[in-house]
């Protein structure tokens, strides 16, 4: 049986949607060869946006790098070729910086990442990426011009390049720990006594504080400001329409002197001691998702370029928040079976895993019941694939419906199913595993005007119906299918557990 693709997972044409998913990660992403005596180098992998920033088509890439080597600034190629031979014979992390000639003619400059690999030849591989950084070497030779803002500049800048180094680093489950240290930093950098970051509904109707640092004495607001109305803040959704529209910053001098149309604003403002803020938009995929602000309980003087400079930190976040997203989409397919929807094996396992763990800990306990469609592979010779797909979208469906959230569900292959079941004291396996049956025996199973009769058998495995809590969760499973056989053996739509055959 073939298994019908989500609309939005991988369909047959697999290198097409993840070239679209590479589209969306900042930067160019690639692999790059070099023979052990280092006389041929090459890209085995560049993304597609080497040809729309360069003009270099990847197939020749692939055959030989001097192309690319060709346009960088003659000035910096030596620095590039001797830190890829350090890079080599010490198989150090690469990271270089240097001007690159774009399609138009200009320089511009980019920062480069990656990790060698020896190869059994001898030769070596890197694994990286490389992006623009022309916006902070132009806001450096900037503020370089004035000698007075010279300190201020680099600290900046290292500032900068520390938080894109552990964005571009980023791990799986730290994007929270990493926009926190953000916030911190930055907050600490301006002067500013809060720094923090907000989500918008997509009707920019409400909005959700998700991140927050405040300095020491300041009082945090953050539970406080979570699914917030403000679609009667008529002044604040003309900011929104600005940032949605232009990219608007906005920038709040003086609380106390918003106009009439702002009053609610003003309040909200001055009942949080706010004196004066900014909030810069954050992006994510091309739309503005939320903002992300500082705060001054103070009156201050701000900066000129204080507002580009946090476009510069907002850039940061919506990278980030960007490549989250696309790691959290990669990681729910990889995780999820992509005809039903359900949680697969890989994600089940470590589930009962954790399972064990809390009842090895703290006594806890929990059952698996194994789901095998009756009689499934009928459906399919009579009605088709299709029409077997139906069935087990619905049967996910009513699998779903009928268990609670503490539960997990998943399709464990073909046409079983498995439910873990977390159990309380005064819970009944059977009972639940029941109504399930019942629910599939009730269910009008409908395809293409065709009516399908459906039943499933199950079979409950308790953990403590084990000598003793097992090391890996084989066991309770390898039981749960053993009752599964027993109840198909026993004629099938029943369920079989530790005390023997239930009908309904």
């Amino acid at each position: 049986m073939h298994d019908q693709q989500d609309s939005d997972g991988p369909g047959q044409d697999s290198q097409t949607f993840y070239n679209k998913l590479i589209t969306s990660v900042p930067g160019i992403l690639y692999t790059f060869w070099a023979s052990a005596d280092g006389s041929k180098q090459r890209f085995p992998y560049v993304s597609q946006r080497v040809n729309d920033w360069f003009g270099l088509e990847p197939e020749t890439l692939q055959k030989s790098a001097d192309g690319l080597f060709g346009i960088v600034h003659p000035d910096d190629l030596a620095g590039i070729l001797e830190s890829i031979q350090t890079s080599a014979l010490d198989l150090t992390v690469w990271k270089h910086c240097a001007r690159l000639k774009l399609t138009s003619g200009e320089y511009q400059w980019f920062e480069g990442y990656s990790e060698p690999e020896r190869l059994s030849d001898g030769s070596t591989l890197w694994y990286g990426q490389f992006h623009n950084i022309q916006q902070y070497k132009e806001l450096e030779q900037s503020l370089r011009e004035s000698e007075a803002e010279h300190s201020y500049q680099a600290g900046f800048q290292k500032l900068i390049a520390d938080l894109s180094k552990e964005f571009i680093n980023l791990h799986f489950g730290t994007i929270d720990e990493c926009i926190n240290e953000l916030l911190k930093n930055i907050g600490q950098f301006f002067g500013v006594d809060r720094a923090y970051l907000f989500t918008f509904t997509d009707n920019y109707q409400f909005m959700a504080n998700t991140h927050e640092w405040v300095n020491p004495g300041v009082s945090a607001l953050m539970d406080r400001q979570q699914n917030v109305y403000i679609g009667c803040l008529q002044w604040w959704q003309q900011q929104i329409s600005g940032m949605v529209s232009h990219n608007k910053v906005v920038f709040i001098p003086d609380a106390s002197a918003l106009p009439d149309i702002a009053a609610g604003e003003r309040e909200l403002l001055e009942r949080r001691g706010v004196c004066s803020m900014f909030a810069v938009p954050v992006k994510v995929r091309g739309r503005v998702t939320g903002f992300f602000g500082v705060d001054s309980l103070r009156q201050r003087r701000w900066r000129e370029d204080q507002g580009d400079l946090l476009i510069i930190v907002s850039g940061l976040l919506s990278g980030a928040l960007e490549r989250h997203n696309l790691e959290q989409k990669l990681l729910s397919q990889s995780i999820r079976d992509p005809l039903t929807g359900l949680h697969n094996r890989r994600y089940l396992m470590p589930r009962l895993y954790e399972m064990l763990g809390r009842a090895a800990r703290n006594q806890e306990t929990f059952a698996v019941a194994m789901f095998d469609i009756d009689h499934f592979k009928q459906i399919n010779d009579s009605l088709g694939h299709l029409a077997g797909d139906y069935v087990l979208t619905e049967i996910a469906g009513i699998l779903e419906q009928q268990t609670r959230g503490m539960d997990v569900v998943a399709r464990f292959g073909g046409e079983e199913f498995v439910v873990a079941y977390s159990l309380e004291q005064s819970d009944d396996v059977g009972r639940m595993v029941a109504r399930i049956l019942q629910a599939v025996r009730d269910h009008n199973f409908r395809y293409e005007s065709f009516p399908i009769e459906v039943t499933v058998s199950a079979g409950i495995a308790a953990v403590t119906d084990l000598p003793k809590i097992p090391s890996s969760p084989d066991p309770v499973i390898g039981k749960a299918d053993r009752y599964l056989y027993l109840a198909k053996q026993a004629g099938r739509d029943c369920f079989v557990d530790a005390s023997g055959t239930y009908r309904i």
